[in-house]
């Protein structure tokens, strides 16, 4: 019997080896999908600090822009599944499988969820200047005349691209797009008034809308944001069930053991309970998510509702990438 009960204790530890048991021994990669400085890149730091002090390695940030972010998440499909290579991306994950004809990786399968981490809402503004005074009158607007009417974008995948393909899908009208190479020229094009509308994160547009240095509609979120309480939600606005939000998730190559997994989702847990983390995102018009939802089943129907969701919208939108 106490031969028996050996051999179960040796398989047991065959099952979980040494290096998942004493897991992390060096420092951490997190590859970040697009430029420093993005809201991205600033939940990707925020995260990476606090889950430092957890794991008692650092965490460190690499980003590695590119492609709709596709490049990054290529590169951490590929890496070695043992937990030091990592990857945050945002909503993009969702919209790539559609996008991307000749995406080189399915996420459902490359990828071992870890947790979501934060949720930013969209706001859709406008050049300080644009007649329409409500969300109302401004879909009436687009509808008299929408092609007379530019919408900025940062290009194929970014949040705007997304928010902007879901509220003209919503209203009924196509305006004319202008793709742009990234949120900072679109933010000062639309406050010199050389570019209409467009819709981005509350991230990008808060300190313009709080300056009036662009008009606000409306929130998409379900509730006014602390960031912005005098902005209404798109339901308020006269837009019900228009809700979008970008938000990011934290992930792992497929392969990556259990055990490796379960201590970066307690990380994670403990990063989105830490109130300096709070403070933190609270400044850039960012939200934590709850601890229940920094974890790999949560993840992992998110990101599988949210293909299914936006795969009609890309598809009748004709708007693809190579």
């Amino acid at each position: 019997m106490n031969r028996l009960l050996a051999s179960f204790a040796l398989s047991a530890l065959i099952a979980t080896p040494a290096a998942a048991q004493e897991y992390p021994t060096k420092p951490i990669t997190m590859l970040v999908p697009f430029a420093a400085g993005g809201p991205t890149d600033t939940v990707a730091r925020i995260t990476a600090d606090a889950m430092t002090k957890s794991l008692g390695q650092q965490v460190l940030v690499e980003n590695l822009p590119g492609a709709g972010g596709t490049i990054a998440a290529a590169r951490a499909a590929e890496a070695e599944p043992d937990g030091y290579t990592i990857l945050i991306h945002h909503i993009g994950m969702s919209t790539a499988p559609t996008l991307y004809r000749q995406l080189s990786f399915k996420p459902l399968e490359a990828f071992a969820p870890i947790g979501l981490v934060t949720e930013a809402p969209m706001t859709i503004v406008a050049r300080p200047d644009f007649a329409a005074s409500n969300l109302s009158e401004l879909i009436q607007t687009i509808k008299a005349d929408s092609e007379a009417i530019t919408y900025a974008n940062a290009g194929i995948g970014a949040a705007s691209h997304l928010c902007g393909m879901l509220f003209m899908s919503t209203i009924g009208a196509q305006m004319t797009t202008v793709p742009y190479k990234g949120n900072g020229p679109i933010m000062t094009d639309l406050m010199g008034s050389q570019i209409d509308l467009t819709c981005d994160q509350a991230t990008n547009t808060a300190g313009a809308l709080k300056a009036n240095q662009i008009k606000g509609y409306a929130v998409t979120a379900a509730e006014r944001q602390k960031a912005l309480p005098d902005l209404p939600t798109t339901a308020e606005a006269g837009l019900p069930n228009f809700e979008l939000s970008v938000w990011h998730g934290l992930y792992a190559p497929a392969g990556t053991p259990d055990e490796v997994i379960k201590k970066l989702t307690e990380s994670l847990q403990a990063a989105v309970r830490d109130e300096n983390v709070h403070k933190r995102l609270d400044d850039i018009a960012t939200l934590p998510v709850t601890e229940a939802q920094a974890t790999p089943d949560a993840l992992k129907e998110r990101l599988g509702g949210e293909i299914t969701r936006w795969k009609p919208i890309i598809e009748a939108a004709g708007q693809f990438a190579d």
